[in-house]
């Protein structure tokens, strides 16, 4: 208003001087706003300069440069020391994951002040909010193609179910191309849940999304390596590489990189459970889910995008995968029970699979031995098969061995023919260690019918009464005997 004030009175016809006296400015501002005003007027005749450029300079307050000042308070030793405190605060933001405990304002101030700093907490506020606002994000609105992403979340819902308050969990799965939201109700959100899951989805859908976007949870990250590298959960990797999606994962607090599945949580929630949360039972809470998220996808656009997903697999078998350490005894132990390898593997680490009702090991990728599941605790399931190389350098081991003793039928065979003959015995395990238990138990009853000479095997040969599998045992009985005699 003053620069208005000022044009307004030397258009009356005042002096620079006296317009200073009736507005306390200086003379050298009054004469400034009016020469500035006069020159932006000649320009307005000239038809080469924008009038409306000009006529927003006339608008204008006036404008003064404050790149010549001199801080005072604000020194640098000061910038400095905050640049310090801001990068501890995101070090510990980014490493630890504590974003929620960043220093407020006041606390930054308190530390500025005890370090000798004069300033004023205005200032400080200001100058923090600078720094933090420097490189503001901008986010670009993306656009998918059908079929193209798909984006996966665990949301909490509490129920009263039995008149027992509990949290549930859902397992959200989100198509920001077609807006189709899915879930599924758990009792927690455990590897099991978070498998069973994608195949229940893949199943319902009848095919597989190319890329699969994920956030840091350790169902999809085992650990972090360094800030930015991540290890993957390998059971991930391997449900990946059977379905053949892509395994996308965000950055760390960046939950706008999922932001359609960060929305189905709440859209579902609030959808679903906001009116209706006590249920009688479990499954009646499982059955209210999905009719509601019928109702939730009838404008979605899921039926023209299923022609565009990946061709379906057969279901994928469920499994526990977990990395087991051999012991001494090559025994490596599965949900409070013990199940035996091959002895080659102790002190290795295994890969293990866990069914419904077997294990599966696997070293190096290679498959190495299954076992029945065991249903108790405290339980042992032992294959001698796994010991034969140890028990070879070890024959006296064999009459006292856990492994022999687990099958009474082949305990009592060893302790009748084979007690004083250890070597023999192992010998005739290792050559039939293909055959089943029941084969094995037949072989050695009818090897032990025969005498301690040597039977020609020629003579066998031309008796074809005889057959295929006794054949077997007198070539290897003879062997055996042969090879003990040279």
């Amino acid at each position: 208003m003053d620069k208005h004030t000022i044009i307004r009175l030397k258009k009356e016809g005042y002096s620079n001087r006296k317009v200073s006296n009736i507005t306390g400015m200086d003379r050298k501002t009054v004469a400034k706003y009016w020469n500035e005003f006069n020159l932006q007027m000649e320009m307005l005749s000239n038809p080469s300069v924008d009038a409306k450029e000009i006529q927003e300079k006339i608008a204008s307050p006036p404008k003064y440069n404050t790149n010549s000042r001199v801080r005072r308070k604000y020194i640098k030793e000061l910038d400095e020391y905050l640049d310090l405190i801001l990068s501890n605060e995101d070090i510990k933001s980014n490493y630890l994951g504590a974003h929620k405990q960043k220093l407020t304002n006041k606390q930054i101030f308190k530390m500025v002040k005890d370090a000798g700093f004069d300033i004023s907490l205005a200032c400080i506020s200001n100058h923090i909010k600078e720094k933090r606002e420097k490189y503001k994000e901008c986010f670009i609105r993306q656009q998918y193609d059908y079929g193209d992403r798909l984006e996966y979340d665990f949301g909490e819902v509490k129920l009263l179910i039995g008149n027992t308050t509990q949290v549930y969990h859902m397992a959200v799965f989100s198509s920001p191309s077609s807006n189709f939201r899915w879930a599924y109700l758990y009792k927690s959100q455990n590897n099991e849940v978070f498998m069973d899951s994608h195949v229940r989805f893949f199943k319902m859908v009848g095919g597989v999304y190319k890329e699969v976007v994920y956030d840091n949870m350790r169902n999809v990250v085992s650990r972090f390596i360094g800030r930015n590298e991540k290890q993957l959960n390998p059971n991930l990797i391997i449900l990946s590489n059977y379905y053949g999606f892509k395994i996308n994962v965000t950055n760390c607090f960046k939950g706008n990189e999922k932001g359609h599945v960060e929305g189905s949580v709440k859209i579902i929630r609030n959808s679903v459970f906001a009116e209706k949360y006590i249920f009688n039972n479990f499954e009646e809470a499982e059955d209210y889910l999905n009719s509601k998220l019928i109702e939730i996808n009838e404008f979605s656009g899921i039926k023209e995008e299923l022609k565009f997903l990946l061709k379906a697999k057969p279901e994928f078998e469920l499994a526990k995968i977990t990395e087991q350490k051999v012991n001494g005894y090559s025994f490596i132990q599965v949900e409070k029970n013990m199940y035996s390898v091959p002895d080659y593997l102790v002190s290795r680490v295994v890969t293990v699979r866990t069914y419904l009702s077997s294990i599966k090991v696997y070293s190096s990728g290679h498959f190495v031995c299954e076992h029945k599941k065991k249903d108790g605790a405290g339980e042992v399931s032992i294959d001698i098969n796994h010991y034969l190389t140890s028990l070879a350098r070890k024959p006296g081991a064999l009459r006292n061995s856990l492994a022999l003793k687990s099958i009474p039928p082949l305990k009592s065979i060893f302790d009748n023919h084979f007690s004083t003959e250890p070597k023999k015995f192992i010998e005739i395990l290792k050559e039939n260690k293909e055959k089943s238990m029941d084969e094995l138990i037949d072989i050695l009853k009818e090897y032990t019918k025969f005498s301690n000479n040597v039977i020609p095997i020629n003579i066998v040969e031309s008796q074809n009464t005889i057959s295929n599998k006794t054949k077997g045992i007198i070539s290897a009985y003879n062997h055996l005997r042969i090879g003990g005699m040279n």
